[in-house]
């Protein structure tokens, strides 16, 4: 009798951004006049960059001539792209991370469901509420926590995100073993200081802990005082691991292109209590189930790092915050408070009610689509997450709706 992984019936009934398609189809289905405008899920809409086009193209040229082509490349990633990030991303701002660290794959969506199959079933799991889905339900998957008692799970360390600490937890009085961070914070649009980081890498290394720390938002950062990686943090090396991506930063969401940082220092510890390197770890693991991002797009990400892709990248992400500050804005002056919007992304709004009724209202009043905060979780009840990606005709019309619809 073939037997399937019970642990998938304790997942909610339909993935949060699933559900949110479905109402929306719904709505369209019933209005198929309707023009709706989605400010909902983090896509950008942006193309890419001239230079990572002009690099793909090459690339592309490359796999069609005998004395350039590529078969299997290196499953951890090519050597130009990850000494590119290596001096780019970390160097440059004074983290000592070489290329060696680091592992090219197809998203940091999938290295931060997938890490968590390197550590023991029986570890304490800590996630910030409200929280990027897929933290939860990959551990969920794994077996690491009871049932969904009233929006959270049993066996999960929640660590409260409100007003009063500004989005940003700090580290618990009790013990855990595995931190999940995000920041710039998806959905709360919140960054964390020197000072805050620093005290999570003191609470890991005080507490045999590991800190998965997610940077895929980090070109959004404009504030020189914040840091843009875990390991611009003394002693990050050894308790930290981060993800990266090119989704946001240059219009990869439909080309898929990412990467993970584990330092060679970085250490778990087995059942005796010996330390033992996640390094090798995650190197058997990535080698096993993954072939490598194409040639092609790995060249295209190289181009990224580029004086031209450099400059294009900025106005791409410039573009989007000025959205951001668009929304922020007209946001405020209906009375709602924001946060966000400024070194992200994402504005987050405290709706005063229902969060899917808030959502459905501006779905059937605006023809607007958001993403109800508490989707994200129990502290996400009352808060809607507004997108600013899109085009800016858009974004406008969507503010004109909104203000509309709520007046």
């Amino acid at each position: 009798m073939i037997k399937v992984n019970e642990n998938y019936g304790k997942l909610k009934a339909s993935y949060l951004f699933s559900e949110i398609a479905r109402r929306v189809s719904d709505f369209q289905n019933n209005n198929p006049e309707a023009n709706i405008i989605k400010l909902g899920i983090g896509d950008v809409t942006c193309p890419l960059p001239d230079a990572c086009i002009s690099a793909f193209h090459e690339g592309v040229d490359h796999m069609g001539k005998e004395d350039s082509f590529r078969g299997y490349g290196p499953e951890q990633g090519y050597g130009f792209l990850r000494e590119a990030i290596a001096e780019n991303d970390f160097q440059s701002r004074g983290a000592d991370i070489s290329a060696d660290e680091i592992f090219i794959s197809d998203g940091s969506k999938c290295d931060s469901g997938n890490i968590q199959e390197i550590f023991g079933a029986d570890i304490k799991v800590a996630v910030s509420d409200p929280v990027y889905p897929v933290y939860v339900d990959t551990n969920v998957m794994a077996g690491r926590t009871g049932e969904n008692i009233d929006g959270r799970y049993e066996g999960l360390f929640y660590l409260e995100c409100t007003k009063e600490n500004s989005f940003v937890p700090a580290p618990p009085s009790e013990k855990v073993d595995l931190i999940y961070l995000c920041f710039p914070n998806n959905p709360t649009g919140t960054t964390a200081s020197r000072e805050e980081l620093t005290a999570w890498v003191e609470y890991a290394k005080e507490n045999d802990a590991l800190i998965l720390f997610d940077a895929a938002y980090v070109a959004f950062i404009t504030d020189p005082q914040i840091p843009h990686s875990i390991f611009e943090i003394p002693g990050a090396r050894e308790v930290a691991i981060e993800f990266r991506s090119f989704s946001k930063t240059a219009g990869f969401t439909g080309t898929r292109c990412a990467y993970t940082v584990i330092p060679k220092d970085c250490r778990g510890f087995d059942e005796k209590g010996d330390k033992t390197l996640i390094h090798p770890l995650w190197n058997r693991r990535h080698c096993t189930k993954f072939n490598g991002v194409s040639y092609p797009v790995q060249r295209a990400a190289e181009a990224i790092y580029s004086p031209a892709g450099k400059k294009e990248v900025k106005g791409l992400v410039d573009f989007y915050l000025e959205n951001a500050a668009i929304i922020k804005k007209e946001m405020e002056t209906l009375g709602y408070t924001c946060t966000g919007g400024i070194n992200s992304p994402y504005i987050w709004i405290e709706g005063g009610e229902d969060s899917w009724e808030f959502f459905d209202l501006l779905l059937n009043k605006a023809n607007v689509v958001c993403t109800p905060g508490s989707g994200f979780g129990k502290c996400g009840e009352g808060y809607i997450r507004i997108s600013a990606f899109n085009s800016r005709e858009n974004v406008l019309e969507a503010m004109k709706r909104i203000k509309s619809a709520l007046k």
